[in-house]
C-alpha cells in the first residue's frame, strides 16, 4: 500500500519563491510506486491551503508564478492526532498523512517553528527535530556550539537590534576597530544568502547593517577571509554519513541569492572539488558528521565551509538544515555524484524520518507515581 507523503512549501520568509522550486522538484521525482503526495502550501500571510497538483504542476517553467494567496481551499494541521495523522481542510473531510516533507526554507520553516507545530499535530516529518532546525538556523548560536566543540569558525561577533537603535556610532565603531576590510554582514538567522553585504569601506557598514536588520533582530559580522567555498551533504540520524566534497565557484563577488537562483550562471558547481588531498577530503567528510551530530541534526543537513587559500585551514561557514532541492540545489547534485539518485534520495529521507517518528513513539509521555 502507498504511503501519503504531504509536502509543504512557501512561506513566510525571503524564500517563498525558492521553496516553491523545490517543491516541484520533489513532487516531479518521487517514486510514485511507492507515495502518492498531497500539496500543502504555505501562503506569505501564514494561510496553510490545499494545492491542486495538477495545477501545480503547470508552473514548471516559471514557479514564481504560482500565487498561493489565490487558493480557496484552507487546512489545518490537528494536534494529538493518531498515525496515521490528519489534515483537516475546508473542501475536504480528511486527509490521513505518513509523513511530511517540509520543503519551507528559511524563516518560520527552517528554524523549529514548523517542527514544533508538526510534533504536536503527531505527524512525522523530514528532517531535524525542534532543537536541531532552531540551533542550525542561527548562526551565532551554530558557531558557539561549534567553537566549543573544538570545530573552526571564522572570527565573528553579533550585533542586536537595541543596541544599533540606541547607538549606532558606538556599534559601527566596535566593528570598524575589530575587523579588517573586507568583512561580511548577515542576518544571524536568515538563509539563501539574504541580506548579507560584503563590507569593503567604512562607508558601506552603515546600509550592510540597515539592510541584515530588515530580515532579524541579530546580526553576525564575519572577518571576510580569502576562501574556497566547500561543501558537503549528510543524510542520516544518529549514524550519518556524507557525500562527496563539492566546490562553489560564484561569478558573482559572493554567492549571493542572486547568484544562487537568479543568474543561470551565478556559480560553478564542481563535485567532486578540485585539488584536494585524500586526507584533506576525508577530514572534512569527518567535520561535517561531526557539525551534524554537535547540533542535534537528523535526516538531512548540508554543511558549508571555508578553506583559506593561503593556509588550506578549514573553517565552518554555516549548517543548512533544509537545503535546497531544486535541479540545480548541491544537496541533490552531491548525493547523485556520491552514488544516490534524487528519487531514491527522497526515498531515504522519508524513511529517516519515519525511524525518527517511530523511537519517539516509544517514549513515555506520563510519569506514574507509585
Amino acid at each position: 500500500m502507498k504511503k501519503k507523503v504531504a509536502v509543504i512549501f512557501g512561506g513566510r520568509s525571503g524564500e517563498h519563491e525558492v521553496s516553491i522550486v523545490s517543491a516541484l522538484s520533489v513532487v516531479k521525482n518521487i517514486d510514485r510506486s511507492q507515495f502518492d503526495v498531497a500539496l500543502i502550501g504555505v501562503t506569505k500571510e501564514g494561510r496553510f491551503v490545499s494545492v491542486d497538483e495538477a495545477e501545480f504542476l503547470t508552473h514548471q517553467t516559471n514557479p514564481r508564478l504560482l500565487k498561493l494567496e489565490q487558493a480557496v481551499r484552507n487546512i489545518s494541521l490537528n494536534p494529538g492526532t493518531d498515525f496515521p495523522a490528519q489534515i483537516k481542510g475546508s473542501a475536504i473531510d480528511s486527509l490521513q498523512v505518513d509523513v511530511v516533507f517540509p520543503l519551507i526554507h528559511g524563516t518560520n520553516g527552517e528554524d523549529g517553528t514548523l517542527q514544533g507545530l508538526l510534533e504536536l499535530s503527531g505527524l512525522p516529518y523530514v528532517g531535524s527535530g525542534v532543537l536541531g532546525s532552531a540551533m542550525g538556523m542561527d548562526k551565532d548560536v551554530a558557531k558557539r556550539i561549534l567553537r566549543d566543540a573544538g570545530i573552526s569558525v571564522v572570527p565573528f561577533t553579533t550585533v542586536r537590534t537595541a543596541a544599533w537603535e540606541k547607538s549606532p556610532l558606538e556599534v559601527m565603531t566596535e566593528i570598524l576597530d575589530r575587523f579588517p576590510f573586507p568583512f561580511f554582514v548577515k542576518p544571524a538567522c536568515a538563509g539563501s544568502s539574504v541580506g548579507v553585504s560584503k563590507v569593503k569601506s567604512k562607508a558601506d557598514l552603515s546600509s550592510a547593517l540597515k539592510n541584515a536588520f530588515l530580515y532579524d533582530n541579530k546580526v553576525l559580522i564575519e572577518e571576510g577571509i580569502s576562501a574556497r567555498e566547500l561543501e558537503v551533504a549528510v543524510l542520516g540520524n544518529e549514524a550519518p554519513r556524507a557525500s562527496l566534497v563539492g566546490e562553489i565557484l560564484p561569478s558573482h563577488e559572493f554567492y549571493s541569492y542572486e547568484a544562487k537562483y537568479i543568474d543561470e550562471n551565478g556559480a560553478q558547481a564542481f563535485i567532486p572539488a578540485h585539488d584536494l588531498s585524500l586526507a584533506e577530503v576525508e577530514m572534512i567528510r569527518k567535520l561535517a558528521m561531526d557539525t551534524f551530530l554537535a547540533l542535534e541534526l537528523s535526516g538531512l543537513a548540508r554543511v558549508d565551509f571555508f578553506m583559506d587559500k593561503n593556509t588550506r585551514a578549514i573553517y565552518l561557514n554555516e549548517v543548512n538544515t533544509l537545503p535546497g532541492f531544486t535541479p540545480i540545489s548541491m544537496y541533490p547534485k552531491l548525493w547523485a555524484a556520491s552514488g544516490i539518485s534524487y528519487s531514491h534520495l527522497i526515498s531515504e529521507l522519508i524513511q529517516l524520518a519515519e525511524e525518527r517518528a517511530a523511537q519517539r513513539r516509544k517514549l513515555k509521555l506520563t510519569y506514574d507515581v507509585g
